[in-house]
């Protein structure tokens, strides 16, 4: 089994992106399934083709986005995707779109494959904090979130996709406000790749929702 794993690179005018710190730290190998790390720009239509490029390179079984999603407490596996691009601050390249779809015409909305229950169960129990999360906003992880469900659904059918926000990296919340949350990319490691295993040992996904009342 082989599973790409993409990691956003800085944005914003912050120095690193705990995602990208996180990916570059996996094993190469996770429960016998190879790990393939790319890096992703934060910008809008160019992340999707490097996605693309990466995905026609590698004909992975699995693809995990992995993104920063500041102010957020938990690890978070994403359960949906929306076609729809607004953008609250510009891109790396100064780009802003605002009220677009990021596919014309495609649906509105694709659901996960992975095992996003499973997921957060396995991390909850190595005492991790993490929650399936319902929304992926609106920007850059959003994007790329619709495109590769997009692409397990219109090109790459035995091909699961999905995405995992994570919190502040604990270094870069030491000039902000009290209470900032954040986790060490130690634990981003550990969670992420605990997060892999289970994508390896529920290869249908968990539809039965395991845990699934006790997530937000």
């Amino acid at each position: 089994m082989k599973i790409l794993v993409t990691g956003f690179e800085p944005f914003d005018g912050a120095i690193i992106n705990p995602a990208l710190e996180a990916v570059k730290r996996l094993p190469e190998t996770v429960a016998s399934a190879e790990v393939v790390k790319v890096e992703l720009p934060v910008v809008f239509g160019r992340e999707r083709k490097v996605l693309s490029a990466a995905v026609a390179e590698h004909e992975p079984d699995a693809v995990v986005c992995i993104g920063q999603a500041g102010g957020r407490t938990h690890i978070t596996p994403e359960f949906v995707g929306i076609n729809y691009a607004h953008a609250r601050i510009p891109d790396n390249e100064g780009n802003q779109p605002l009220a677009q779809p990021i596919v014309a015409g495609g649906p509105d909305a694709y659901f996960t494959k992975l095992p996003v229950h499973a997921m957060v169960e396995r991390m909850r129990a190595a005492g991790i904090p993490a929650a399936v999360s319902y929304t992926a906003g609106t920007f850059c992880c959003n994007e790329i979130l619709y495109t590769v469900l997009h692409l397990c659904a219109t090109e790459y059918p035995a091909m699961r996709g999905g995405f995992i926000h994570v919190p502040y990296a604990t270094e870069q919340v030491a000039h902000m406000a009290e209470g900032t949350a954040s986790l060490p990319v130690e634990t981003m490691v550990a969670g992420l790749t605990l997060a892999l295993e289970a994508i390896v040992e529920y290869p249908e996904g968990d539809a039965t929702g395991v845990g699934g009342g006790s997530e937000h």
